[in-house]
């Protein structure tokens, strides 16, 4: 029965990750896309240590997940101009992830409806791991850009004045 659980939940967050593209490429073109891009679930780097997401971090870049996503990989000293558009394609990961994650939890609400308890946490514990810890590491890495970022824009300031 378990493996039933962990089956049907790995291929929902699959599914999830395709429902999250359509998604984000509909809202790109509205205006709450531009709110959403900026928006940070979690702000503190210490909660995000003590989550566990740079163990997290290690296995995206030291395992086969690296290969699933080559937009977000930069190969050498990057420009301005290629740090903003790794911030771009971050943001539209970040966004398609979590809406995979909202859409996976509803399945995992109609099973706790149903008292399917073991079940809905299988789904919930495969859905943090395939949707919401990669949404949240987009963020921390959106933000590390983001101070990089003011920094080249402070030197370049001062280089002009």
């Amino acid at each position: 029965m378990t493996l039933k659980y962990i089956t049907f939940s790995i291929s929902i967050c699959f599914i999830s990750w395709i429902v999250g593209m359509i998604v984000n490429a509909a809202l790109r073109k509205t205006e709450f896309y531009g709110k959403l891009s900026n928006f940070s679930l979690v702000k503190s780097r210490k909660l995000n240590k003590f989550i566990g997401l740079g163990a997290f971090k290690w296995i995206v870049k030291n395992t086969f997940f690296k290969f699933f996503n080559p937009k977000l990989q930069l190969q050498s000293k990057a420009t301005t101009k290629e740090l903003i558009e790794l911030r771009q394609e971050m943001t539209i990961a970040e966004i398609s992830h979590f809406i995979g994650f909202l859409f996976v939890m509803i399945f995992a609400i109609i099973k706790v409806i149903r008292a399917e308890y073991l079940f809905s946490l299988w789904i919930i514990l495969v859905n943090i791991l395939m949707n919401l810890y990669p949404s949240l590491l987009q963020q921390e890495n959106k933000g590390r850009i983001d101070r990089f970022l003011k920094i080249l824009s402070k030197k370049q300031t001062k280089r002009i004045a």
